[in-house]
């Protein structure tokens, strides 16, 4: 049921407008983990960051230790909302409701599924209009697919659960207003293919990619059996001011000034739209962005915005 992914595959394929108060370490923390009032939420298994710089194409990682990485399964990491079924209800990874409409979820299955509210690359902010919504626009639901990558309440191996899956999905794409679609994970067996791989999600708009080792039991909470990676590494900020923009951003916001959760203050002024930097999003308002390491300062390196964090699920 796996198929293995070649080499040949893969190619073919400067004045402040204002300024808040400081924001303590624990404020800003309070702040980014701010949610929706939720249910309990569901016991989900996390994964690790796979860091890009410490692979080689010897199939090692830092210190030269051996990476197994044709023990993992591999597939793309979607830009999506994680969402649990539990056999009755759709919730997001914090417990939230999902309010999908009644034809969505009625022909789900009655076992619990792990997987990813999805509508296509580069379509997470509309997704998440539609999704988030308390009153679900049902000719928008019309596009979205649950894509299931995984099976919490099994207690096989990872590889295993996988062709469980995969028959699942396969018996239920008769359904009528079937939405389950399946994440495809393939076995690779060098780290020059992976990183083919990731390289052309990423220039074609998409997120990065996930690795399970085929023997990984699913269990709550991170895991180094299940690793994510991604050319850049993620974090969360909140505004804190506006700088006035120059040259062909003259009278619109050219940067912003943000502090994150552990006190660090610098300022992004790449990854906005023009609709953005004419109506900047306000002061207080958490933004997720993406950099490439620390300077030694401890700064993110080569900072630029990304989204606007809604919730902890978006």
């Amino acid at each position: 049921m796996i198929n293995i992914l070649t080499a040949a595959e893969i190619t073919s394929k400067k004045h402040l407008n204002y300024i808040n108060k400081p924001l303590s370490p624990i404020a800003a923390l309070v702040m980014l983990t701010l949610s929706f009032s939720a249910q309990s939420a569901p016991e989900l298994m996390r994964a690790k960051a796979l860091d890009l710089q410490h692979l080689n194409d010897k199939n090692r990682i830092v210190d030269d230790v051996e990476f197994p990485v044709s023990e993992y399964l591999v597939s793309e990491k979607l830009d999506g909302i994680r969402a649990y079924w539990n056999g009755t209800q759709l919730t997001t990874k914090s417990g939230k409701q999902i309010h999908a409409p009644h034809w969505f979820i009625k022909n789900l299955p009655t076992i619990a599924l792990d997987g990813e509210l999805w509508l296509q690359r580069g379509k997470f902010q509309a997704l998440t209009q539609i999704v988030m919504d308390h009153v679900p626009n049902e000719e928008a639901w019309r596009s979205v697919k649950y894509m299931v990558f995984d099976l919490p309440a099994s207690d096989l191996p990872f590889e295993q659960r996988y062709n469980t899956l995969v028959k699942l999905i396969e018996t239920h794409s008769t359904v009528p207003n079937n939405v389950l679609y399946l994440v495809e994970h393939k076995r690779i067996n060098e780290i020059s293919i992976l990183t083919q791989w990731l390289d052309i999600i990423v220039n074609n708009h998409g997120e990065g990619l996930m690795l399970q080792h085929i023997n990984n039991y699913y269990v709550s909470g991170r895991t180094n059996k299940l690793l994510k990676l991604k050319q850049h590494q993620d974090a969360e900020a909140i505004i804190i001011a506006y700088e006035k923009g120059n040259g062909k951003y003259k009278g619109l916001m050219g940067s912003v000034w943000v502090k994150t959760a552990n006190d660090k203050t610098f300022k992004i002024g790449t990854g906005f739209t023009e609709q953005q930097r004419k109506n900047p999003p306000p002061v207080g308002t958490t933004i997720q962005f993406r950099y490439n390491g620390y300077t030694e300062r401890g700064i993110p390196r080569f900072a630029r915005f990304s989204r606007v964090r809604l919730s902890p699920d978006t």
